[in-house]
């Protein structure tokens, strides 16, 4: 999964698996849901980030993985 933020559109992209995207819903103002051929969500697209969700903090619980950082 990568967390891709975009400062100049405000937007907050949440990849969660890689696939390519051949649908989307709008599920609510400016949270749009892909999904992929075999109807499995993929990744979640929220516009105006910073005013729906705290971008100051990402807290992950008993979740394995490995932590890569880039840096813009």
């Amino acid at each position: 999964m990568k967390l891709k933020y975009y400062p100049d559109t405000d937007s907050l992209y949440i990849d969660l698996s890689g696939n390519t995207s051949v649908d989307s819903r709008e599920i609510s103002e400016g949270v749009v849901l892909d999904y992929d051929d075999s109807g499995n969500l993929v990744g979640i697209d929220i516009d105006n980030a910073s005013k729906k969700v705290d971008l100051r903090e990402l807290q992950v619980n008993r979740v394995p993985f490995t932590v890569q950082t880039i840096a813009s």
